[in-house]
């Protein structure tokens, strides 16, 4: 029987993902799992806009700073029991990339993953970052599909 001890949630901090968090607690409470919530930064060159360096490298520890405060209000927000440790990150590339890179790196068990994001297409498609890490997962992916959708 599958026992997962580690869960992998990207976030990209829409409805639909906190929706795939929540299930992740739901089952991190059954099983006494942690929980691994991610945010990736996606990695647009500003310098493409011919910005100064230095104003490149502060909007990015700008924006790592406030996905950190933003992980942190998502696990305040959700989390119904103290006994789940939450252990949040903040990346930066390719969404997907970074997604599988953490789950190969910390032995995830389950990556539980929103059908659709902040840049989700039709509701009839499923997300492109999404269909990428259910594509190149090496783990189990349990996909949350909003109810509206």
């Amino acid at each position: 029987m599958f026992h997962p001890r580690k869960i992998l949630v990207p976030t990209d901090f829409s409805e639909d993902s906190n929706l795939a968090f929540r299930t992740a607690l739901s089952i991190a409470v059954k099983y006494q799992a942690r929980i691994f919530l991610l945010h990736v930064i996606g990695e647009q060159s500003l310098a493409d806009y011919c910005l100064d360096q230095s104003i490149v490298d502060r909007v990015l520890n700008e924006s790592i700073v406030f996905s950190n405060e933003k992980l942190q209000e998502v696990i305040d927000r959700n989390q119904q029991s103290g006994d789940i440790k939450v252990i949040p990150d903040v990346r930066k590339g390719q969404p997907h990339e970074e997604i599988l890179k953490e789950a190969s790196e910390r032995k995830i068990d389950l990556i539980v993953i929103a059908s659709h994001g902040k840049t989700g297409l039709q509701k009839y498609f499923i997300g492109s970052v999404t269909e990428k890490v259910m594509k190149e997962a090496k783990c189990p992916v349990l996909l949350i599909r909003s109810p509206d959708k």
